[in-house]
């Protein structure tokens, strides 16, 4: 099957919009196959502003319209505990919260940004989608993470190279206590971080320490501007820094 074929017989729906390289071309696709399409975003406190903003700069740029989901995160059951079901836990109440907007709206089909390379084992917000009916048009149609980029880069979406970006979340180790003041605090680094020219970069962190992680290419930048990462990172008692690994 085809993006073409599906949208041939999806002609309206709802798009769970991240902001990210996946939905962005997935929104772009289904615009031109002629769908009809609203892109919804969830707003929490586990999203960094810039998400939000390259999601309103996108659906801007394509003409569709977005709606914004304000989400209190941490007061989904089990989420600030921070326990191996975290994940799921988030995704079922994003994409829940998603669906009952789409559905007052009057979308019956919502759709998701999930590619052919993402490993459903290794995805618990999978299992959420799952439950809860999403389809996944991109992993349906056998689109790699590779070659979305690729036609991302054809039909000139910048965010064709955007680097995956998982929730402020996955920078707390699982099991410790998730709080509005440590992903702040989290997100102000890496923001001020990507400020000084630092990309693809995770700022890990147990509430007090904190551990930078970078690409191997950007490790003797760092010892560069190693002052002005001291500012940065004054909040943390302590700071390490580490090679950045693919996963999260």
């Amino acid at each position: 099957m085809t993006l073409g074929e599906f949208f041939s017989t999806h002609k309206k729906a709802a798009v769970a919009f991240s902001g990210g390289a996946d939905s962005a071309y997935l929104l772009w696709a289904g615009t031109q196959f002629g769908a009809e399409l609203t892109a919804y975003i969830v707003k929490s406190a586990f999203q960094p502003d810039f998400e939000l903003e390259d999601a309103q700069r996108l659906c801007a740029e394509l003409g569709v319209p977005l709606r914004v989901l304000p989400l209190d995160i941490l007061s989904v059951p089990g989420v600030r505990e921070n326990g191996p079901e975290r994940c799921y836990l988030c995704k079922k109440a994003i994409f829940s919260a998603i669906a009952e907007a789409a559905a007052q709206d009057g979308y019956t089909l919502l759709l998701d940004g999930t590619n052919a390379s993402d490993d459903a084992s290794d995805r618990p917000g999978m299992r959420a989608t799952k439950e809860l009916g999403v389809l996944s048009p991109l992993r349906l149609c056998g689109i790699t993470k590779k070659e979305l980029r690729r036609l991302s880069r054809e039909a000139g979406l910048f965010t064709a190279d955007k680097p995956a970006y998982a929730c402020l979340a996955t920078r707390v180790p699982t099991g410790k206590m998730l709080t509005e003041e440590t992903l702040r605090r989290v997100e102000r680094a890496e923001s001020s971080l990507g400020a000084l020219g630092f990309s693809d970069l995770r700022v890990r962190t147990d509430g007090t320490a904190a551990k930078l992680e970078l690409l191997p290419s950007q490790i003797p930048m760092a010892a560069e501007k190693s002052e002005e990462l001291r500012k940065i990172f004054a909040e943390f008692a302590e700071m390490t820094i580490a090679e950045r690994q693919t996963r999260d």
